[in-house]
């Protein structure tokens, strides 16, 4: 638009009529000047809103697209920290539950141990199955003493150092323990295959009866290594036949090797044999129902007699 007189003249009256809207909105009056207003510039607004209102919102999102990528950043911490105070809780609660287990253990075993953290897996010198603790001989380990967990054996002390300790694991195939089966006087040794699920049982008897389920307990033997009264292993399997001197049975350990955290040393074997005490209470059982329990026609509606919980091996 050229810039003359008769330009000059429409931007005058445009904003002698602007200012007298708004004096007249001011004054509370005016409606009928304003209705009119709006009905001439509305055609004119909408035009210029229509090309306006895109450029205007490409613009505030551009603008706020920083914004919204701090947000998107802030978010994602908080998630991570959660992540990470999540983690933390729950490894502090394994932690204190392990801690509680090693205590009861050592109860029942009138043990006195010190407590060590693993910190490292590996084999060593002579030993496939080892893991490495941050208690040495300034805490009082030696070399041989037993270490348990919470659940059970774990093994033996068989490197010191000022400040760590080397145990030679139970399901190294190097070694030995003296065993008893629960309830019995039955006794032989339990070796370590290298399988972390798998012991090897002979019993010194081969007459002597062992069965799927039975659970076994150290005990001390003279020259040997092993303390008595530490839970070992359940069997799982029996081959053979009562007599033959290959009878082996497959044991499986009490403690999982693989996830081992918080270990007890021993430093003071216990002044006599705890025998069954430190094994947990067997789980009870129930009977199933007879089919007399669902009350037949002319059976009496009587109740199947109900089945006593097992007790703890004594």
């Amino acid at each position: 638009m050229r810039d003359n007189k008769r330009t000059r003249t429409i931007l005058g009256l445009l904003l002698l009529t602007s200012l007298t809207l708004v004096v007249l909105n001011l004054r509370g009056s005016g409606d009928g000047a304003r209705d009119a207003a709006g009905g001439f510039f509305g055609p004119v607004q909408a035009a210029a809103s229509a090309i306006v209102r895109p450029i205007s919102d490409f613009i505030g999102s551009v603008s706020s697209l920083g914004s919204k990528d701090q947000q998107i950043s802030d978010l994602q911490r908080q998630v991570d920290e959660l992540t990470q105070q999540l983690n933390t809780t729950e490894y502090a609660r394994n932690r204190a539950r392990e801690l509680d287990d090693l205590l009861r253990l050592a109860g029942a075993g009138q043990y006195e141990f010190v407590p060590a953290q693993v910190i490292a897996y590996g084999p060593t010198q002579g030993f496939a199955w080892t893991v490495t603790v941050d208690a040495g001989s300034k805490d009082g380990v030696k070399v041989d003493q037993n270490v348990v967990n919470g659940q059970g054996l774990v093994g033996r002390v068989i490197r010191v150092t000022e400040s760590t300790s080397t145990i030679a694991l139970l399901v190294d195939a190097t070694a030995t323990v003296g065993a008893r089966v629960e309830g019995s006087m039955e006794k032989g040794f339990l070796n370590g295959t290298g399988d972390p699920q798998a012991l090897e049982l002979q019993l010194l008897d081969p007459f002597a009866p062992v069965q799927p389920g039975d659970r076994l307990v150290s005990f001390g033997v003279r020259g040997g290594a092993y303390v008595p009264g530490i839970p070992l292993g359940t069997v799982v399997d029996v081959k053979g036949t009562p007599g033959q001197l290959t009878r082996l049975a497959t044991v499986k350990p009490f403690v999982d090797v693989t996830t081992l955290d918080v270990v007890g040393i021993i430093t003071q074997k216990p002044r006599t044999d705890p025998r069954d005490s430190v094994l947990p209470p067997k789980p009870s059982t129930s009977a199933s129902p007879s089919p007399s329990a669902t009350g037949d026609a002319g059976s009496g509606g009587g109740a199947s007699p109900q089945a006593t919980p097992s007790g703890s091996a004594s």
